[in-house]
Order: C-alpha cells, then structure tokens, then sequence
C-alpha cells in the first residue's frame, strides 16, 4: 500500500455531501449492472420527465406515471426499487440527511437495505461517496478485489473475506486504500489500451 500511495500520490475523493440519501440511492440504483455511460444517460432522461429541471423529491417520483419512468429507460425491478425508495423515504426508514450523518456505518446499512433493490454494496458507495466516511471498505467490489489482486501481485482474484482480513491494518482509513486499489484497478486497465505498457 505504502508503494501504491507513493506511485499514485496525494488521496483525492471529494464527498457529494449536498446529496440527499435518496437521490444519491437512486442515483446508484440507475447504475446497478450498467455502463457509466448508458446510467448517465437514463439519468438525464428521468430528471427531465420533472418540471423543475432538478432531481425529483421522492413525493415527485411516486407522482409519476411508472411507464414514463420506464420510458427513461429503467427497468420494471428498477422502477419497483425506485418506488420503494421514494415511498421509504417519506416513511423515515431512509433517514433525511441530517438524521443519517449522526448514525454509525453500520445503522446506516441495516436501515437501507430495507429498501428493494438496495444492498450492502450500494450503501458503501453512500457512505463512501456522499457521506464522506473514513473506514469502509467495500469488499464485494469487483474494482476493490482486482486493484487488490493487482498492487499484492496475486494470480488469481481474492475472495471479499481475504480482502477484509488484510484490511484490518488499513483501520481507520480504509475508505482510502479502497480508493488506491481503485486507481490500481483502473491504471492496469489504461495500460492494456496502450500497447507494449506492462499493467
């Protein structure tokens, strides 16, 4: 890890801290098992079915017609998961964000995977991405294992438990060696693109 810092330089992650839970869970729900690129664009389609211009309030969401919703190119089972997130989070299940900045990690994952179509993994994007905390490591990343595989020189891909048992060092700061073994992950994949670059 020391090497990869140093190869890699100064921990760069900037937390979306103005995003509610919900938008940031509906957000991940549109990029569950897609490209960055196709997400993006059902994205834009969905936040323009709302007068406003902006992401919609869950109240918005439950108002709207659910085949224009799947016009903008989301599944039914995401559809489904979009509704339970909206109607989950008038109920209180998905606290707003000033109730789930004073909960711990793991509350946080308990009360959201509550939520249809919502899992441990995407919570840990939450938490990492819009909450801004310091010791997740989101070990059922495909990302996290391969940067791991990658930087520790392994043949082959590591089960999510040997990622958490040698993660135990990286307490308090495991968001940040996730963060690494994403840059490792995503360096061996530039490199492939450019011919005669060892990954």
């Amino acid at each position: 890890m020391k090497r990869l810092i140093l190869d890699i330089g100064p921990y760069r992650l900037t937390p979306r801290v103005r995003r509610s839970p919900f938008e940031s869970l509906a957000r991940a729900i549109a990029y569950q098992q897609l490209h960055e690129k196709a997400a993006e664009s059902i994205l834009r389609r969905f936040v323009a079915l709302f007068p406003t211009g902006r992401f919609p309030q869950p109240d918005d969401l439950l108002a709207m017609n659910e085949q224009a919703i799947r016009g903008a190119g989301f599944s039914e089972a995401k559809v489904a998961a979009l509704r339970d997130l909206a109607a989950k989070t008038l109920d209180g299940t998905v606290p707003r964000g000033a109730i789930v900045r004073k909960l711990d990690d793991e509350a946080i994952v308990e009360r959201l995977i509550a939520v249809r179509g919502v899992g441990r993994w995407t919570v840990e994007m939450l938490l990492i991405f819009q909450l801004g905390r310091p010791d997740v490591l989101p070990v059922d990343d495909f990302g996290v294992r391969n940067g791991f595989r990658i930087a520790y020189s392994r043949r082959s891909m590591p089960e999510p438990k040997e990622v958490l048992r040698y993660g135990e060092r990286w307490k308090p700061y495991r968001t940040a060696a996730a963060w690494y073994l994403w840059r490792a992950a995503d360096r061996a994949k530039e490199a492939k693109k450019v011919p005669g670059v060892n990954a």
